[in-house]
């Protein structure tokens, strides 16, 4: 496995300097698994002062003895800023979150012995001596590559210990799980469920963080999944819980629990963004505090859930201290997911008005989750003849190229430099100035139109009428024209 040359330049002159170096942790475990690995951390047994002085450009702004080696000539990000941390020992974990005090040692067991799991127990020594950068020594003193082989999560000794140091590492284990694919061992998993309410000692962001990448995962809906079975959920979003053997109506496949994990999973298949993911999980989350029995309909009815569930997921993202742009658009995409109708009665206005709900920035992950909710319901066909109609009704609204609406200027405005009163008058001008940014969409500024609404307010109402009438009569022809080729494009009437 071909070793990047800043790694091994790094590695290479704390060797000639006549210390040890290896790299270590996770980035070994993805080589080994043949993925690039995300960042690069290398131990040694230099203390910080050794290490700062071997590498001019390098900072040393913390107690446990990471010094960051910077590397300004490298082209790749990831390089940029490479972690060098002396060989350590932890003393104890009084707030189960970070190590009292810490020991540099001159001994690499002692390091990685006080790591979280054996796949990230693992440290490499580089070889200098090809021009491929290889490694040439495996240190395994806990069998991770065995576990790597058969897919297990296990900590490194016991479980108990390794938890009550870190608890975020019983979250690190689900996020691993799902990221990787892996089966946590049985006295790992016992572990976590015994320690579950050590989560609470953990800081939000921390948690934020993990909650994140398990979302991001591939397997979002496994790893939402063994959190419940292990007793986390209670810890972090309990509210997700409430949907457990919540029936729905005859709609659904699934209950609300099953539906929603379901959605998120559609979405990460899909390779959606955050918000995306977020929003399919959530979007439901307000069923279970809305359902009500419809003797009428002799159906549950789940009437205000998006709105509900709304307000529910703006209090669990802002609690996990997610940032406000990440919890908004969230919240915005949650609460109208129930935009969709029989698009054979819908209106173009009322597609507007939608538009107008959400924002044409978000519009079209908002048709993404309602492709996330309508597969998670059990239902194999992700688009629809209805949903092919309501996606052309959007490109007619959203492009809009022939409503007076895509002025850059409006009656206030006409009234403002005209000095005429509304009216009828008003309308004629607006017809009229669109008649021109028809012809020609370079004059659709606003210090233009501004212009020649002042020229054309002199004018009389039967002129300007005619004048918009030739607006009118053109804009028909372009709307007819434009929605022709955008139904024929999604293949519906």
């Amino acid at each position: 496995m071909q070793i990047p040359k800043e790694i091994s330049q790094t590695t290479g002159k704390l060797e000639n300097a006549g210390f040890e170096a290896y790299i270590v942790g996770g980035c070994v475990r993805d080589i080994f698994m043949n993925k690039e690995p995300k960042d690069w951390d290398i131990t040694t047994n230099a203390n910080p002062d050794q290490i700062t002085s071997l590498f001019k450009h390098s900072h040393y702004d913390n107690n446990f003895g990471t010094v960051r080696v910077i590397n300004d000539k490298t082209e790749n990000e990831k390089l940029k800023v490479i972690e060098v941390t002396t060989y350590r020992l932890d003393a104890n974990y009084s707030d189960s979150r970070r190590p009292d005090s810490v020991i540099f040692s001159q001994n690499l067991e002692d390091d990685l012995k006080r790591r979280d799991f054996t796949i990230n127990a693992l440290a490499l020594k580089v070889s200098h001596e090809t021009t491929n950068v290889l490694y040439e020594t495996v240190v395994d003193l806990f069998g991770g590559i065995k576990d790597l082989n058969n897919g297990i999560i296990k900590t490194v000794g016991k479980a108990d210990e390794r938890f009550d140091e870190d608890a975020l590492r019983i979250l690190r284990a689900i996020r691993l799980s799902s990221e990787l694919g892996f089966i946590i061992n049985t006295e790992t998993e016992r572990s976590i469920k015994k320690m579950a309410q050590k989560i609470g000692l953990i800081a939000k962001e921390r948690i934020r963080d993990e909650f994140i990448k398990i979302i991001m995962s591939d397997r979002p809906m496994f790893g939402i999944e063994m959190m419940n079975r292990l007793n986390l959920l209670k810890y972090t979003i309990p509210e997700i819980e409430e949907g457990l053997g919540i029936k729905q109506n005859q709609a659904h496949s699934y209950d609300v629990w099953e539906h929603s994990l379901r959605a998120v999973q559609v979405a990460s298949n899909k390779k959606w963004p955050l918000e995306i993911r977020l929003a399919a999980l959530f979007h439901d989350i307000g069923k279970p505090r809305t359902r009500r029995w419809s003797e009428e309909k002799e159906d549950w009815t789940f009437y205000g859930h998006e709105v509900i569930g709304s307000q529910m997921t703006e209090k669990i993202l802002r609690n996990l201290k997610f940032p406000t742009k990440t919890t908004e658009k969230t919240v915005l995409l949650a609460r109208w997911h129930m935009f969709f109708t029989d698009t054979d009665q819908i209106t173009l206005s009322a597609v507007r008005r939608m538009l107008r709900n959400v924002g044409t920035e978000n519009i079209w992950d908002l048709m993404n989750v309602r492709i996330a909710d309508r597969v998670g319901t059990g239902r194999p066909k992700e688009d629809p003849y209805r949903l092919r109609k309501y996606k052309s009704m959007i490109e007619e609204v959203i492009r809009d190229p022939i409503s007076v609406k895509m002025l850059k200027i409006d009656g206030n405005k006409i009234m403002d430099v005209s000095q005429e009163t509304a009216g009828p008058k008003i309308g004629y001008i607006l017809n009229a100035l669109l008649e021109e940014a028809l012809n020609d969409p370079k004059k659709n500024t606003e210090s233009y139109l501004k212009k020649r609404a002042l020229k054309l307010s002199k004018l009389d109402n039967e002129t300007l009428q005619g004048l918009g009438e030739k607006g009118k009569e053109k804009m028909g022809v372009e709307e007819e024209r434009e929605k022709k080729i955008l139904r024929g494009k999604y293949g519906v009437k």
